[in-house]
């Protein structure tokens, strides 16, 4: 786990996680040809999900580098470069600049399921609690624990967790919703899900596309394990809310939680978001970054990098805004 957890953390899960970018020896050209040629070959060679998103990278080149001539402006190669890129339709592939970022924003393909006004309005009191960055509160009657967690910002701490889960001890089972959650520091996964486990549990595996134009070309898969907290821990039923805002380090929890016997998933299919990426620098000096590893489920394939399904399907209904028929389906589960 250590090996694999450390290359996940140097890595961007996030946006706005912390990021580390391994730059490559400037070459100091700005010539435009040279700069397609040399991101398109590293994406080529690095790149770790051509064939799960079944993107054809020679039609790609064939497609854009007609588009690039040596008197074109910065601005105008960043275009093409940023276009190019979007054929990855990955949120973790990004093109920085000091005039401009490249961002490729997750395609929602399903209808949104979750409305904060809707929760705030019918499930939570003012009685609310904060802790940290988590909103908490009883629902049925004090039956039910709902965990609000909106972002994996990296602050989760151990006395976070232990207040929460004394405090939820007597129900018969919490909810923990990360829908609409775009990821961010994978410490914090490994901190909450070490709550719900009372032995080591493998997870997922992982592992990295090596560098070769084989686009089937990886290192032997490397499995991910997560071991019990010290700290207090909660194993009764725990459903996790899901969508497709949930990304990235969200979908990584979600994957998770399917190796833990007492987590259930219910929602809607995530965002997907599985690969740890990774950059460099082109030869103009601007940076990018791409997805360079594989996260496979424990039968070891890596089609949940287009998102992880809900063990539960459950969808909103927008023509009642009295409730939230997710957090409803969860609390029948849990009673």
């Amino acid at each position: 786990m250590n090996k694999i957890f450390s290359i996940i953390t140097v890595s961007v899960l996030g946006l706005t996680s912390c990021e580390k970018i391994l730059l490559e020896e400037n070459m100091a050209s700005r010539n435009p040809q040279k700069n397609f040629d040399y991101l398109w070959n590293q994406c080529n060679e690095k790149y770790a999900y051509f064939n799960t998103k079944n993107i054809n990278w020679d039609s790609v080149y064939s497609a854009y580098s007609p588009l690039v001539f040596d008197e074109m402006t910065n601005d105008s190669l960043f275009s093409v470069l940023r276009a190019m890129l979007g054929e990855l339709r990955d949120g973790h592939v990004n093109l920085f600049t000091d005039f401009n970022v490249s961002y490729n924003y997750v395609i929602y393909t399903g209808s949104d399921n979750y409305d904060r006004r809707i929760v705030f309005e019918n499930y939570i009191s003012q009685n609310e609690y904060i802790t940290g960055s988590f909103r908490h509160e009883f629902l049925a009657n004090g039956q039910v624990g709902y965990i609000r967690f909106d972002k994996f910002n990296g602050d989760v701490t151990e006395s976070n967790l232990d207040f929460i889960l004394s405090r939820f001890e007597k129900t018969e089972g919490i909810i923990l919703d990360i829908r609409e959650n775009p990821g961010g520091s994978p410490d914090d996964m490994f901190k909450i899900l070490s709550r719900f486990v009372n032995k080591e549990t493998l997870l997922y595996y992982t592992r990295i596309k090596n560098t070769s134009t084989d686009q089937n070309d990886f290192s032997s898969p490397t499995p991910v394990y997560i071991t019990p907290s010290k700290g207090k821990k909660f194993l009764k039923n725990v459903m996790v809310l899901i969508d497709r805002g949930t990304y990235s380090a969200g979908s990584f929890f979600a994957l998770a939680s399917k190796a833990i016997p007492n987590l259930v998933s219910i929602g809607d299919t995530t965002g997907g978001g599985l690969g740890a990426p990774n950059g460099g620098q082109l030869p103009n000096g601007w940076t990018y970054r791409f997805s360079i590893t594989q996260t496979l489920s424990l039968d070891k394939k890596a089609d949940y990098e287009n998102g992880v399904p809900p063990d539960i399907n459950a969808v909103f209904d927008w023509n009642d805004r009295t409730k939230d028929e997710i957090i409803d389906k969860a609390i029948d589960e849990i009673l």
